[in-house]
């Protein structure tokens, strides 16, 4: 006999078990229902037939039943992060006045009292440093680029250049979380969490969301599973982590020593117990451990599938760059976030660590480019040539910036530079966004920005916006008030669209 089997006659004892919930239903209709209808009135009872019956549908199922809300842009969206906040000096933000100004002070009325971080806080002096990588004009417009990334020089006319991107926070982990969820403080929906929410999948094999993290990035400033959480969204919608290595997805592969024969039939008699369980209480989490569980059966055939690169021809890796061949590393990430979108799942986030250079920039910064450069153009050529560019958004920056003053000790060929989170630059390609364009612009400085601030609300609501969404109007109810991504700023940027 089955040891997972149940009869009949176990889920029918499992049904007739009274909770408190039932109890107080069942017993309202009896002598106590009399009582109680002459306090509420003949209309709030259980067998009163009111003239219209009034609509159960709440205001996120409304939301949700309406959706796309404008007609969308992008079906999908990758999103490459760059944790630690890249130096916009050393990579898309050229300022030559510097070369005239260094080693010297950076004047208060470019500072404007604004606060500094306690690691540059206590310096004496602040003295302004230019990059000692050289600029060089690139595509139609001459689009300034470092000669740290040719590769995506090379596709820079399919770039929207944002350089005036600003956040509140001034330290990683807050301004990592305010990125990822809309809100400095933890317990937030991440990004991808609001998408999968919002639009659901077009891949019933695979998870909406899907994260993966390099291997070969220094692991200087942590990354937590709640930056691609679901927070107070129920649990399906939370981004999944593939690996490198034998698990790619942890709990997926079966234990050693069962075949996995009778793993649907398991499944079905454990959906049965959850509905029961959900029948009485009406806890949507129970729902969303059903769907897991679905998802994670289907998965067991779709994932092998999807992370078999063997099939890739040579010019493909060629492509990526080497590094494309040894699961995990930056490169083979990218190669699989294309096969990825090719299933059409809908959010895919990379996280690439290692950009927090302090000190030793040059040299830091040089080799996170290495890594990085030649898979990320990489990939916005090969989702091109295969037409998967024109419906999906990819994404690429960090939390923060750098600041123009070098902190600690500054020498010719070596420097550091602290957090800045008042102008940075990011950047956008793909489906909706104007590309081969430059938006925003800073001061000489790239401390203050002159023109066009794009807010990391601002950022949100145009992504959204791209993906078919109003901001305003995808909510969540919890503890008593609605939530957005957005919370209750963001501002669309038309100036990002094509």
């Amino acid at each position: 006999m089955n040891p997972f089997r149940l009869h009949n006659a176990d889920f029918e004892k499992l049904h007739r078990q009274l909770d408190r919930r039932q109890f107080l239903t069942k017993t309202s209709l009896g002598l106590g229902a009399a009582a109680l209808g002459t306090l509420l009135g003949a209309k709030h009872l259980l067998g009163a037939s009111p003239q219209k019956a009034a609509s159960t549908e709440s205001l996120e199922e409304e939301v949700l039943r309406a959706l796309p809300h404008i007609a969308p842009k992008a079906k999908r969206v990758v999103y490459l992060f760059m944790s630690g906040g890249p130096s916009q000096f050393e990579t898309w933000d050229y300022k030559p006045k510097l070369y005239e100004l260094a080693g010297q002070n950076l004047p208060d009325s470019v500072r404007k009292g604004q606060r500094l971080t306690g690691m540059s806080a206590s310096q004496s002096a602040l003295p302004m440093v230019p990059s000692i990588y050289k600029f060089n004009p690139h595509g139609k417009n001459q689009t300034w680029v470092s000669e740290l990334l040719p590769y995506t020089a090379k596709v820079v006319d399919e770039l929207c250049i944002v350089k005036s991107i600003h956040s509140e926070a001034i330290n990683h982990d807050p301004a990592i979380t305010f990125f990822q969820t809309g809100n400095q403080l933890p317990g937030r929906p991440s990004i991808g969490a609001w998408v999968s929410y919002g639009l659901g999948t077009d891949n019933q094999n695979l998870p909406t969301f899907i994260v993966l993290v390099s291997k070969n990035a220094p692991k200087d400033q942590p990354l937590y599973a709640r930056l691609w959480g679901n927070g107070f969204l129920p649990s399906e919608h939370q981004g999944v982590q593939f690996r490198s290595g034998k698990d790619p997805v942890l709990f997926l592969n079966n234990p050693e020593g069962y075949d996995g024969q009778d793993r649907k039939e398991m499944l079905d008699y454990l959906t049965q117990l959850n509905r029961l369980q959900n029948d009485p209480y009406g806890d949507p989490e129970v729902e969303a451990r059903i769907a897991q569980y679905e998802m994670a059966y289907r998965m067991q055939t779709s994932v092998p599938d999807v992370l078999d690169v063997a099939k890739e021809p040579d010019e493909v890796f060629d492509l990526y760059g080497p590094d494309s061949r040894d699961a995990g590393t930056y490169a083979a990430n990218c190669l699989l976030a294309r096969k990825l979108l090719e299933k059409d799942v809908k959010f895919v986030q990379l996280y690439h660590q290692g950009w927090d250079q302090h000190g030793g920039l040059p040299q830091g910064i040089a080799r996170q480019c290495q890594q990085t450069d030649q898979a990320t153009a990489a990939l916005i050529i090969d989702l091109k040539r295969r037409g998967l560019l024109d419906d999906t958004l990819v994404i690429w920056g960090g939390e923060f910036g750098r600041t123009v003053y070098s902190q600690g000790k500054l020498t010719a060929d070596n420097y550091g530079r602290d957090h800045h989170p008042r102008c940075f630059t990011m950047w956008m390609a793909g489906a909706g966004v104007k590309a081969g364009s430059s938006y925003g612009e800073t001061d000489d400085f790239s401390y203050n920005i002159l023109r066009d601030p794009v807010h990391v609300h601002d950022f949100h609501a145009t992504m959204l916006h791209l993906l078919g969404v109003d901001h305003e109007r995808l909510t969540y109810k919890f503890q008593g008030r609605r939530y957005r991504l957005t919370d209750v700023h963001g501002h669309l940027v038309k100036g990002l669209l094509a």
